[in-house]
């Protein structure tokens, strides 16, 4: 009989570094994405808060503590990140479970934020993203969510099935920003 064997979405691919530049996977654990139902925000809020000690994010913005995230998503959605939901929240919010639809990646270094301007059309500078923020953009042709997750260094979310095309976009925008530097 066969043997499958699990293989991550960049299983191949990555870490990728190029100068001081590196983009590698990151396993963010269960993903579970969270939709308060019609005025249900405050409620979702404080049973979140209770369960693992995080609110609902703002717009725009992510919380962690620990292994355990909770990203901003678009309206009135939010992802959850390390954590399987408390059950009792589905009585108030939407809980989809999305741990095998998104891939995830770490792009960190100096020149992180010119990679990424050459690659998205928000301003990831620091004064514009700083720690904590996140945003639902484009990256190319893709649909991606990126949080600034420290100083040059930012986690990027994009459907599994663009993983490659992810890698190979990024990848080429960190040996030209790095080539940009050499000279």
């Amino acid at each position: 009989m066969d043997e499958l064997t699990a293989l991550t979405p960049a299983h191949g691919l990555l870490p990728v570094s190029v100068g001081a530049l590196r983009l590698e996977e990151v396993d963010l654990g269960i993903m579970t994405s969270v939709a308060p139902f019609r005025d249900k925000q405050k409620p979702v809020s404080d049973a979140l808060q209770s369960a693992c000690g995080l609110a609902y994010p703002a717009p725009n913005q992510a919380v962690r503590a620990d292994d355990t995230r909770i990203i901003w998503f678009g309206r009135d959605m939010a992802l959850l990140c390390g954590i399987a939901p408390d059950p009792a929240l589905a009585s108030i919010a939407a809980l989809t479970d999305q741990s095998d639809a998104w891939a995830g990646v770490v792009l960190q270094g100096v020149g992180s934020v010119d990679v990424l301007a050459r690659l998205v059309p928000v301003d990831m500078r620091p004064a514009a993203m700083p720690v904590g923020a996140t945003a639902r953009t484009l990256l190319g042709h893709m649909s991606v969510s990126i949080t600034a997750d420290g100083p040059d260094r930012f986690i990027i979310l994009v459907f599994r099935s663009m993983t490659e095309t992810l890698v190979h976009e990024v990848r080429e925008a960190m040996e030209a920003v790095t080539a940009r530097k050499t000279r």
